[in-house]
C-alpha cells in the first residue's frame, strides 16, 4: 500500500505513484496535499511506502526531532522513495539516524521514465541515484573534472514531443537522448546528479563545478536550513560562486567567511563560495525543485 501527495500531473505522482501501484493490485491513499500528519496517519494505518520528493523529506527530518510517532511510522515502513531532485545528502542521514531506514533514490525524467534507481534490499548510499535499470544504457558527456552530461537510450525513452520536430531533433544525440542533467560516477557505477546543464554547472578559475555538491556542504553547516548555489559573471574567475541561504537562524545568521571556511574545508578551496546572500525561503515550483532562474531578480 503506497501513501503519497504527490501532484498528479507529473510522471512521479501520476504514473509511478498512482498507475504502478493499481497495475501491480496495489492500494494507493493520496493525501491530496501533502502534510506530515498525513503520512504519520497513513503509514501508521497500515501504507507500507511512501514516495516524496526532497522538500517532504526535509519536512519530515525537521519534525522527527519532536515527533515519536512519526518516527515509528518511517521505521515501520517498507520503503521510502525520493524523486523528482537530488535529496540532500544532510537529510537523508538525519532520517536514516531517526528511524534506521535509508531513502531509496531514483533517477527519471518525463521522456524517459526511470533510468536508474537503487534497490530495495541494495545500498542506499546517501547522494547517489543508484544504477541504471536493465535494458537501460546511461553515458557521462564531454567530462571534465568528473562531470558531464548524462546521456541515456533504452526502450523507457519516448517517440517524439508533439509537432516539435525541431525540439526532437535537438535533443538526440543519434539515438542517445540528452538529458541535460550533470552527473559524476562512482567506481561502482552509482550516479551521483550534480544538477542541471544550464543552471547548475558552474565554470570558476578554470574549473568545472557542479552546484549539487556545494550546496550539500552548506547544509552540514547547522546555521543554515536550506541552501541553493549558482554562478554569476566574474572579470577575474570567470564565473563566481554564489550560495543563497535560509538560515536555521535568521537573527544570528552564519557569515560568509564562515560559510567559505566551511566548504572549502568539506570540499576544496576553490568550491567555496565567493559571495552569500541571505533570503527567508528559497522560490520552489509545485515538485519542490528549487527555481534558481527566480534568484536574484
Amino acid at each position: 500500500m503506497l501513501v503519497h501527495g504527490l501532484p498528479l500531473f507529473h510522471v512521479h505522482g501520476l504514473i509511478l505513484g498512482v498507475l504502478g501501484p493499481l497495475r501491480r493490485g496495489g492500494e494507493v491513499r493520496h493525501l491530496g496535499r501533502f502534510d506530515v500528519r498525513g503520512v504519520t496517519r497513513e503509514l501508521s494505518a497500515g501504507a507500507t511506502m511512501f514516495f516524496g520528493v526532497p522538500t517532504m523529506y526535509h519536512r519530515l527530518a525537521e519534525a522527527l526531532d519532536d515527533d515519536r510517532e512519526l518516527a515509528k511510522a518511517l521505521a515501520g515502513a517498507r520503503l521510502l522513495v525520493s524523486g523528482s531532485a537530488p535529496l540532500p545528502v544532510h537529510d537523508h542521514r538525519r532520517i536514516t539516524a531517526a528511524t534506521g531506514r535509508a531513502v531509496i533514490e531514483r533517477y527519471g525524467m518525463t521522456e524517459t521514465l526511470m533510468n536508474t534507481s537503487v534497490r530495495a534490499d541494495g545500498e542506499a548510499r546517501p547522494g547517489t541515484v543508484g544504477l541504471p535499470l536493465a535494458g537501460v544504457e546511461l553515458r557521462l558527456v564531454d567530462e571534465a573534472d568528473g562531470i558531464g552530461e548524462i546521456q541515456v537510450r533504452g526502450p523507457n525513452l519516448f517517440t517524439e514531443y508533439l509537432n516539435r520536430p525541431d525540439a526532437t531533433a535537438a535533443a538526440f544525440d543519434g539515438t542517445w537522448f540528452r538529458t541535460g542533467d550533470l552527473a559524476t560516477r562512482d567506481a561502482d557505477g552509482y550516479v551521483r546528479i550534480v544538477g542541471r546543464k544550464t543552471t547548475d554547472l558552474i565554470k570558476s578559475g578554470g574549473y568545472k563545478i557542479g552546484a549539487g555538491e556545494i550546496e550539500n556542504a552548506l547544509l552540514e553547516h547547522p546555521g543554515v536550513a536550506e541552501a541553493a548555489v549558482t554562478g554569476e559573471p566574474d572579470e577575474d574567475l570567470g564565473e563566481r560562486i554564489v550560495a543563497w541561504i535560509v538560515p536555521a537562524d535568521p537573527q544570528s545568521p552564519p557569515s560568509g567567511a564562515e560559510l567559505a571556511s566551511h566548504v572549502a574545508g568539506l570540499l576544496a578551496p576553490h568550491k567555496r563560495p565567493r559571495a552569500v546572500r541571505l533570503l527567508e525561503s528559497l522560490p520552489r515550483n509545485d515538485m519542490g525543485k528549487i527555481m534558481k532562474r527566480e534568484l536574484g531578480r
